[in-house]
């Protein structure tokens, strides 16, 4: 489940809520997104470098690098896109 929050020229703020083992599949994006970690566990896979996270902790996905996301648990995050002027 998501719900944009913000969208605007200037980039979006969208909140994703996932069950466990739920996730998105590797994909790109043309701009720099930042995950901040509301609640639970996940694992989150940049150009085949896995990382684990849990609530607090932030990350950035870098812009045209495959990424992936896959809950460990319920899980729920903020990405925050920045387009690049």
């Amino acid at each position: 489940m998501s719900k944009t929050i913000v969208e605007t020229d200037a980039g979006t703020v969208t909140a994703f809520a996932f069950d466990k083992s739920q996730g998105l599949s590797e994909h790109t994006a043309a701009y720099d997104a930042m995950v901040i970690v509301i609640e639970g566990n996940v694992e989150i896979r940049i150009s085949g470098n896995v990382f684990q996270l849990k609530e607090g902790q932030v990350i950035i996905l870098p812009a045209n690098k495959p990424h992936a996301v896959k809950a460990l648990t319920k899980f729920k995050m903020l990405l925050v896109m920045i387009r690049a002027k």
